[in-house]
């Protein structure tokens, strides 16, 4: 018996160099929480920083499994997300009006049941900005979603969950699983 330990302790248990797993539910908790709060703001510092926050909890904590790799491909999904949404604030136009005209596109001519729909015309950099700012809302809630797939896919998800609740997460896990294979699909073609 060591010195200074009451009679009948016994030591606590030591660590090993291994990082504790968490519950595929609370990582999922956490990046879904994320992606509400991307939601609820436009603020471009704050949407990086939910970004900057993510791909570091992704880059520190990810497993070497397959699934791990969702993160890279929801990235690049939300990078094409945020210019298809710039490439339609310029071809559609912007309900946002602007002052400061960056450049004029030819405007075609609807007809009169597409009112209120435009092709062409002015690009404001307020319609620009505008865009840019909800597209990024879009791209990072997508960021997030890809950091709970590559931190607990939803495989491991699914096997966490109680057995009353096997059917449900399985209609979740196909859904949730559906993005990433399409484009691991598209990048082999």
């Amino acid at each position: 018996m060591g010195a200074g330990r009451a009679p009948g302790k016994s030591q606590p248990p030591r660590l090993s160099g291994k990082r504790a797993t968490l519950h595929p539910g609370a990582w999922w908790l956490w990046a879904l929480s994320l992606g509400t709060a991307a939601t609820r703001t436009t603020n471009p510092l704050l949407l990086a920083l939910l970004i900057s926050a993510s791909a570091y909890v992704v880059a520190t904590h990810r497993t070497p499994t397959p699934a791990s790799r969702a993160y890279t491909a929801f990235a690049k999904l939300a990078l094409a997300v945020l210019l298809i949404r710039l490439l339609f604030a310029m071809a559609l136009g912007s309900p946002i009006p602007g002052t400061h005209t960056l450049l004029t596109l030819p405007e075609v001519p609807l007809p009169h049941w597409a009112q209120g729909i435009r092709l062409g015309g002015k690009v404001t950099a307020e319609a620009l900005v505008f865009a840019g700012y909800d597209g990024l809302k879009l791209a990072t809630l997508l960021i997030c979603v890809g950091a709970a797939n590559a931190l607990a896919g939803p495989a491991r998800l699914l096997k966490s969950l109680p057995g009353a609740l096997y059917e449900t997460g399985v209609a979740v896990v196909v859904a949730l699983t559906f993005a990433p294979h399409l484009i691991a699909d598209v990048q082999r073609l």
